[in-house]
């Protein structure tokens, strides 16, 4: 029971992880935005996108959960062979420059990698040090969620209170019944009208 308790007072004990929550959502949402240029497209394509922004976000939360596994097994692949040494520099520059075409998915990666060590971080001041695999799943069911719940919230047409007066008023100016109430005004001082003296 004190254990669970404690599971349930992890994001006010380590507030950052409330702050991976956030960053989530914003993602999600913005992801949402960007498969609206491609809505007009098939189906397979929106949910092949969705798919490689989740894994991306995946790949970004095992990266800043166990770097130090990572690079020791990313060096030791490389001292391996030279062609191998190669190939994978070839490879890191072109994706840092596709990357880098790609500002606003690049400072998005940024974004998520910041919050994800913040959340690390916080969690091992509160002396919660799981293994890194298990921790890497934990933060990423909670980016997925995050995303997924950002998603739903701008496929049910979420706008923000500007966006939605901005369409409201408007539609009621066209309303049929303020147009048919103008309609039925009568219109004194016409000029040749029969109330004229």
């Amino acid at each position: 029971m004190i254990a669970l308790l404690r599971l349930v007072l992890v994001p006010l004990r380590a507030p950052m992880v409330l702050l991976l929550v956030a960053v989530s959502i914003y993602l999600g949402l913005n992801w949402s935005h960007s498969l609206d240029s491609v809505a007009n497209t098939p189906f397979p394509i929106t949910s092949l996108l969705w798919t490689a922004q989740c894994a991306q976000a995946m790949l970004v939360v095992v990266f800043c959960c166990m770097p130090d596994l990572l690079l020791r097994r990313f060096s030791v692949m490389l001292a391996a062979s030279r062609v191998v040494t190669l190939v994978a520099t070839l490879l890191l520059v072109t994706i840092g420059g596709l990357y880098l075409l790609h500002l606003e998915v690049f400072s998005n990666v940024l974004i998520l990698a910041s919050t994800v060590l913040l959340a690390r971080l916080d969690l091992i001041r509160i002396r919660i040090v799981p293994p890194p695999l298990a921790l890497a799943s934990m933060l990423g069911l909670v980016v997925l969620l995050g995303a997924s719940f950002g998603h739903q919230l701008e496929s049910t047409h979420f706008r923000s209170p500007e966006a939605m007066l901005r369409r409201s008023i408007p539609s009621l100016f066209r309303s049929h019944r303020f147009d048919s109430g103008l309609k039925r005004m009568p219109l004194y001082g016409r000029v040749g009208s029969a109330s004229n003296p």
